[in-house]
């Protein structure tokens, strides 16, 4: 008797998405459902590494494509690990295990658009796209190490059934009762065209079951349309850009070709194989969905791990692609392949050709850096902190806006030590929100007029991962907001003398700060905020509190420019009238534009507001300057 269930909420929602938003892209339901289809049987033969006798001699590995144009049907059919009962309400009726709350937020992103089409594989969906082009979908699916099967069927709007079943053999049949628009997917000729387009590199067989009746007499005829090349064995000189290219987008689901391929095989000592890509671009919702790391693990083209972490570190997650080893042993769990020091060897060899592929990117085809490093640099900077073998390689890959550089390009650490003036001791940077915002910084003024340039860190993980850097090739980083970092220049004597006095009072008025004193820092602002060596930075400050963090908090040092006319005019108001109230409110907002300045909140924005409209008003109400007499003739 069969037993209705409800779908949940979210997959109502996207089954609403799916069969009203995507219409446009609906082919790629069957490059989805062959992909499931390959999996299952990748899962089947490791599985029997183990229970080789529950296969029962069926080991002719096939995915059958099925059009049945007289019941309108199409069948995507696999002989591999089949589900359970409980297996097909965890995978085809849950939220658990299908990826569906990501995949809806990647919806808004995407809109409706093409950008759309890569992201049902991405997320574990796929096979929620068969109701794009099916108004009832039936699955029947026995598992490989039980003898019962189970019905699966629903019609998308809400609820689905469930019911045992007769099934001789096990895996699965995905049968799609296709709509009336939707059968061209029957057409033979269409059929072909899906599969090489979408599926020519699946590792079995896509077999398409075709029926004829001639004079009365129907014939069925099987025909393998798939290349089913493992391409990672053959030569690099034997792959064509456009194999390595369609073989990508068929592992990744990515519409865009890859923006490098790393293609190798390793001899000597350990003998394995290398077909990795970097990507062009950051998929949508790459940012804020679970991280996934590693490659495709095979061993003797059988497929062991889908992500093998151990082949490939955290920080270049980013990369995609397939090891192969035949030393790796194939009969042990994968717990115990983990621990393989093979593996360690791979990783290394795999690390340093990414890199190497990086470095030859960044010098011959900068451009198409850029467009990689602005999609990926923030991941590749954290191997700054848990690569310490290549921390240098991977700083010698960073690019940076400085205050010497025009807006919008980079430069690297490289040239930035190749166009250091003499006399320079260190690298100087500048944490802060934008490089906009960094060029008009009071911090830089010093720096502007010596002619020393100031690396710009605006990537939210540069606040944290900057002490990784230094030193490098020997020069010391150091942040130009700090106390010692300024070039040189002393105020004279006589102009501590002259403002002593003001910047004592000063200090009583500003009490949040742990000194004040001149400076030659400045040349065009009043004043500005320094730290001490060992103070948190303010922007790291302002970072920790967004992520709810409390910070301990640090007295900075408040310079005054003293050839500024303002403050210049505070201290003559200061000597003539020491008792003036204006002082007191003229010290608070030299302190307040300095945080302003640097981008930290005010303490009493009410307070700012009301000391500036103040002094727009006494302004405003003094006689205005007489103008100018005419030159003579």
């Amino acid at each position: 008797m069969a037993e209705t269930l409800e779908f949940k909420a979210e997959l109502r929602q996207l089954l609403h998405i799916i069969t009203h938003s995507l219409y446009t892209h609906r082919e790629i339901f069957l490059r989805e459902l062959i992909s499931n289809a390959s999996d299952a049987i990748h899962k089947v033969r490791f599985d029997a590494l183990s229970h080789a006798d529950l296969l029962q001699g069926d080991t002719d590995w096939k995915i059958r494509v099925i059009p049945q144009a007289d019941a309108g049907t199409l069948t995507i059919s696999d002989n591999g690990i089949g589900m359970s009962r409980q297996e097909v309400i965890e995978h085809l009726g849950t939220v658990a295990h299908s990826g569906t709350r990501a995949f809806l937020q990647a919806m808004k992103e995407a809109g409706k658009g093409t950008e759309a089409l890569g992201l049902i594989g991405q997320f574990g969906v796929g096979f929620y796209s068969a109701f794009m082009v099916a108004d009832r979908v039936t699955v029947r699916t026995r598992r490989f190490d039980s003898t019962e099967a189970v019905c699966w069927q629903s019609d998308g709007q809400g609820t689905y059934t469930l019911e045992s079943c007769d099934k001789p053999q096990r895996g699965t049949d995905v049968i799609l009762h296709l709509k009336d628009d939707a059968r061209e997917f029957l057409e033979p000729e269409r059929l072909r065209e899906l599969i090489r387009k979408y599926s020519n590199y699946i590792e079995f067989p896509v077999v398409l079951v075709l029926e004829t009746t001639t004079d009365g007499q129907k014939k069925v005829t099987e025909e393998i349309v798939n290349q089913r090349q493992a391409i990672w064995l053959r030569r690099k000189q034997e792959v064509t850009q456009q194999e390595y290219e369609e073989f990508y987008k068929a592992l990744t689901h990515d519409t865009e070709p890859p923006a490098e391929v790393i293609h190798y095989a390793a001899e000597g000592k350990h003998e394995f194989k290398v077909l990795a890509f970097i990507p062009a671009h950051k998929p949508l919702g790459y940012d804020w969905r679970e991280p996934q790391c590693g490659l495709r693990l095979y061993i003797q083209r059988v497929l062991i791990m889908e992500r093998c972490d151990k082949v490939l570190p955290f920080y270049l997650r980013f990369v995609e692609g397939v090891v192969d080893s035949s030393e790796l042993p194939l009969n042990v769990s994968r717990e115990q392949i983990q621990a393989h020091p093979l593996l360690d060897t791979i990783q290394k060899s795999v690390v340093k050709t990414v890199l190497d592929t990086l470095a030859w990117m960044k010098s011959s085809h900068f451009d198409k850096y850029i467009r990689f490093y602005q999609n990926f640099g923030s991941i590749l900077k954290e191997g700054l902190a848990k690569d310490w073998n290549n921390r240098d390689k991977i700083a010698d890959l960073l690019l940076f806006e400085s205050l010497q550089t025009p807006a919008g390009q980079y430069l690297t650490l490289e040239q930035y030590l190749n166009k250091m003036p003499k006399g320079q001791e260190a690298i100087y940077y500048l944490l802060g929100e934008s490089a906009e915002s960094l060029r008009r910084s009071p911090h830089v003024e010093a720096f502007r007029a010596k002619g020393y340039d100031v690396l710009f860190l605006t990537d939210p993980i540069d606040a944290f991962i900057y002490p990784y850097l230094s030193p490098y090739r020997g020069q010391r980083l150091l942040p130009a907001d700090r106390a010692d970092s300024l070039p040189d220049g002393e105020v004279s004597w006589e102009e501590r003398d002259r403002f002593a006095a003001l910047v004592s009072f000063v200090k009583d008025q500003v009490p949040e700060v742990a000194e004040v004193r001149l400076s030659r820092r400045l040349t065009e602002s009043a004043a500005c905020l320094v730290q001490d060596q060992h103070a948190t930075p303010p922007h790291v400050r302002r970072l920790l509190e967004r992520l709810g963090q409390e910070v301990p908090p640090d007295k900075r040092i408040l310079e005054l420019n003293p050839q500024h006319p303002a403050v210049a005019a505070l201290e003559e108001l200061h000597r003539r009238a020491p008792q003036d109230p204006r002082l007191a409110e003229y010290a608070r907002l030299l302190y307040e534009q300095a945080l302003v300045a640097e981008g930290s909140p005010l303490p009493d924005p009410p307070g700012f507001f009301r000391r500036l409209n103040e002094l727009i008003r006494r302004d405003a109400a003094s006689p205005a300057p007489a103008p100018s007499s005419p030159s003579s003739p």
